[in-house]
């Protein structure tokens, strides 16, 4: 989790984002104005990947990618009309506003990951695939460095010329490579 992300870094990011990217609709840049020209209402407003379980969200897309230019919904209800939007964020500015925004390169922005905040709403699930591929990577790690150890202790035993321990120490191996430990 992210420490708190202040109403200036917030409002930087906004200007930085109009500044590279335009936006597919002038209304989406004059909603994003608007809030940046209000501390009052940035306190509330959180950027994250997806609106997923949020209350209130606002979606924006800039030229250059596939997504719908504008998106606003509070509860059950959503809007494609912008003067919906702005009069609900001017009159409700003290409830939180999750703002999902779509632009060119947004994953690997550094402007941007300085503003994103999980979603509160949502919790990751791994898929099963995934947490095999953990756990595959996971057991895979152990084996090397267990493997990488034992070779250290037979080399230390041949070094020392103790052929019982060396002897030991080569059957675990074998054992480890055959995949019966």
């Amino acid at each position: 989790m992210k420490a708190s992300i202040s109403i200036d870094e917030k409002k930087d990011f906004i200007r930085w984002l109009l500044n590279k990217h335009q936006m597919k609709t002038r209304e989406a840049m004059w909603v994003l104005n608007y809030i940046a020209g209000h501390d009052q209402i940035v306190k509330y407003v959180h950027f994250v990947d997806n609106l997923e379980g949020c209350a209130r969200g606002l979606s924006l897309s800039a030229h250059g990618v596939e997504s719908e230019p504008f998106l606003f919904f509070k509860g059950n209800i959503m809007t494609t009309d912008p003067e919906k939007a702005f009069h609900d964020i001017r009159l409700n500015w003290d409830e939180e506003l999750y703002i999902e925004l779509h632009f060119e390169d947004a994953i690997v922005s550094p402007e941007y990951a300085l503003v994103r905040e999980d979603n509160p709403f949502t919790k990751v699930k791994l898929a099963d695939a995934e947490k095999e591929m953990a756990d595959a990577l996971i057991y895979q790690s152990v084996h090397q460095f267990s493997r990488a150890k034992l070779l250290e202790k037979i080399d230390i035993a041949l070094d020392e010329r103790d052929e019982a321990t060396f002897q030991q120490l080569v059957q675990i191996l074998q054992q480890m490579d055959n995949g019966k430990e």
